[in-house]
């Protein structure tokens, strides 16, 4: 019986953590849930249970849920703005659409004003097409309940996500044409492929330098950027890598690892720049984890 649990779990790993890190925004804490799904999945009599796919992602939803509501209070006093953690994935990733959309930085930010149970159903319905009758098992609310949270989250997600889906190959446009810019010290060539309310947020945790506030219009962020390198004395270079399936920058101080930039992309400029410098946030980049999620 545990072979059987223990091959259950294992198949549906991937899903698991990918549930629960687009319900939390942290690939620790998804991790944490993880061991607790684990733990509690080994308890059950699997006799009694008809789809052990669902039945892993009741669990997972439940403890996602519990950790949620305790990160939301304890981000409430955050150094500055708050970014998910920035996740290294696999190229295949980023030619799953659907998903790579489901994973972005812009999508997860709007995630993250929505309330636990909504961001759940959100989750489970609209990314992992969970029917209806298994997110209300998880989230402990009747289908007819489910369904008008659903629609409610659709409807508050679908006023705020980026307007339009931009190709990994689009987006990888963008971004060379801002590294090339970045790298040249080409500041027009940086204003030309920025739009001109681009915003930057920058997350460094109180670790590290970064804008309290998020910094909105092409001309701040091109100074900006300038005085990252001016203020380290230091000069910016940057490798191309894979965050959340799309094209990101991990960002290099005289070659020091200092961060990664991820990006929104719409009508081949740049609108979104994520910023993360927190090192708590960086540790798949040290450790040179891969992720190929389902």
């Amino acid at each position: 019986m545990t072979d059987q649990a223990t091959d259950a779990f294992v198949a549906h790993r991937n899903l698991l953590f990918t549930v629960a890190y687009e319900m939390l925004g942290s690939a620790a804490d998804a991790e944490d849930v993880l061991q607790e799904t684990w733990l509690r999945w080994m308890k059950v009599d699997l006799d009694t249970v008809r789809d052990h796919r669902a039945y892993l992602v009741r669990i997972t939803t439940r403890q996602a849920l519990n950790r949620l509501r305790t990160v939301s209070r304890r981000r409430e006093s955050y150094v500055g703005p708050w970014l998910p953690e920035p996740l290294l994935t696999a190229p295949d990733v980023a030619q799953d659409v659907e998903l790579a959309e489901s994973m972005s930085m812009a999508l997860m930010l709007v995630l993250e004003t929505l309330a636990p149970t909504e961001r759940a159903v959100f989750v489970l319905r609209e990314v992992f097409d969970v029917g209806y009758d298994d997110i209300a098992a998880a989230v402990d609310k009747t289908p007819a309940a489910v369904r008008q949270i659903a629609h409610r989250a659709r409807k508050h997600v679908d006023a705020r996500r980026p307007r339009q889906t931009v190709s990994a190959r689009e987006t990888q446009a963008a971004v060379d044409a801002f590294q090339a810019a970045l790298e040249s010290g080409d500041f027009q060539g940086l204003l030309d492929v920025l739009a001109p309310d681009v915003v930057l947020m920058t997350d460094g945790g109180g670790v590290k330098l970064a804008a309290r506030v998020p910094l909105f219009g092409a001309d701040k962020i091109v100074r900006y950027m300038a005085g990252i390198s001016r203020k380290n004395g230091a000069a910016i270079t940057s490798h191309p890598t894979l965050v959340n399936g799309a094209p990101a920058l991990a960002m290099h101080l005289d070659g020091e690892f200092d961060g990664v930039i991820a990006f929104s992309v719409e009508e081949a400029r740049i609108t979104g720049m994520y910023y993360v410098r927190n090192p708590e946030k960086l540790t798949g980049y040290t450790s040179g984890e891969t992720l190929n999620l389902p």
